[in-house]
């Protein structure tokens, strides 16, 4: 059996900001014994943003360069990326990769964050993506490739107490690069969302050595060097991964429920669990247009409801008399007796389809009238217009005329 071939990147030059420590030292290591020409950002801060310092960046060129690699550094901050991007450009005359790995943490409870808490999250983690992603996207269009990976968070997809800032700016990084990855398709420019968990020094405040040892580093580089590679096709996707577990998320929607016109917020409080129900027919959406489909075929569905709906039913007379009888509180004895909700199917003619049905609840307090089916009927009859007023006045025996019954007892 042949081994693997290997994939190089040779020829290439990755830019890595963050890249002085952790997993951005990890991702330049590994593209300097890979072939590429790295650029090692790294404005050497501490993980709350204070501070700087050239070391982080030069200890690591220094470390690919003694490899046999080829590197550069570079000290500037994230929210100037183009100076960033410059670098790779003025030493090796172009950009192939670009990983937004570079990231801080200002943890605090949301009554106590302030705006610099704030303010400083989103120039590094939405600005600074921007920025440099910007300043090497027209270059990768021209030359007509580009890798991007965005370094996203668990915290940006769940959410985190004490991280609200932090959250926000890493579900912003998935829905940049979910829209990027749209606009580089043509252009063989493929973006990607990674959503780590390792042992960094953000990790290390709130994680046990035991947990850490397990959460190296080196087991986020394969996934993020496939992603960076030619052969990638792969775009506008989402990845959880550590300790050697890689997994991909996507979007889930339910079926969700369609209402006529004029409804309610009560008429939405009744149907809530239905809505929010992932078992029947749950969809999979990867873009707005898939939303547009759907309600435009409900909007089809509501000229087709109407066109029924003004068509005028002798039946109706007779609901909307029991309607006003309930209505007036002359139920309650009913209700007492019969304890069921009931809900009454109308066709034109028998074999037809249901044009219209009514809902009777004779369950609840004096019980209740409304057009539409029931949300959980107990008993569904289902009956011509013509038979159904017939029946009620009584001339026509009900056991002749309704054509289906169901129980739901």
């Amino acid at each position: 059996m042949q081994g693997k071939q290997e994939l190089r990147f040779d020829g290439k030059v990755v830019v890595v900001t963050g890249a002085g420590i952790g997993l951005g030292r990890a991702y330049a290591l590994f593209f300097g014994k890979r072939g590429a020409k790295v650029v090692v950002n790294d404005l050497g801060t501490s993980h709350t943003g204070t501070g700087t310092t050239s070391s982080a960046a030069d200890s690591v060129v220094n470390e690919i360069k003694a490899n046999g690699g080829v590197a550069v550094a570079n000290y500037d901050s994230v929210e100037f990326g183009e100076k960033i991007v410059k670098t790779a450009i003025d030493n090796f005359g172009r950009i192939d990769v670009l990983i937004n790995n570079a990231g801080i943490l200002r943890d605090r409870a949301f009554k106590k964050m302030t705006r610099e808490d704030w303010d400083l999250i989103v120039k590094v983690h939405l600005n600074g993506v921007y920025a440099a992603t910007r300043a090497a996207f027209d270059y990768m269009v021209a030359q007509k490739f580009g890798r991007i990976i965005n370094v996203a968070s668990p915290s940006g997809l769940y959410g985190a107490y004490g991280q609200v800032n932090y959250s926000m700016a890493k579900a912003g990084v998935i829905g940049f690069s979910k829209a990027l990855s749209k606009e580089g398709q043509k252009s063989n420019v493929v973006c990607n969302v990674i959503a780590p968990i390792a042992a960094t020094r953000m990790t290390e405040t709130v994680l046990s050595k035991d947990i850490l040892e397990k959460l190296k580093p080196e087991y986020i580089v394969p996934l993020v060097a496939f992603l960076s590679h030619e052969t990638c096709q792969e775009s506008g996707s989402v990845f959880e991964l550590g300790a050697r577990w890689i997994s991909k998320l996507r979007w889930q929607r339910s079926e969700g429920e369609f209402f006529g016109d004029n409804f309610t917020p009560e008429d939405v409080r009744e149907k809530i669990n239905s809505i929010s129900n992932f078992e029947k027919n749950p969809t999979y959406p990867e873009d707005t247009t898939s939303s547009l489909s759907i309600m435009m075929e409900n909007i089809e569905r509501s000229i087709t409801q109407n066109k029924t709906s003004n068509k005028t039913y002798k039946s109706d007379d007779v609901f909307n008399l029991i309607r006003n009888f309930l209505a007036s509180g002359e139920g309650k004895e009913l209700v007492k007796k019969i304890a069921s909700v009931f809900q009454i199917d109308i066709i034109e003619t028998k074999g037809g389809p249901v044009v219209k049905s009514w809902t009777i609840d004779l369950k609840n307090e004096s019980g209740s009238s409304k057009e539409g089916p029931a949300e959980k009927p107990e008993v569904v009859f289902t009956v011509s217009d013509e038979d159904f007023y017939q029946i009620c006045l009584g001339k026509l025996n009900p056991q002749m005329a309704v054509v289906q019954v169901s129980y739901n007892l």
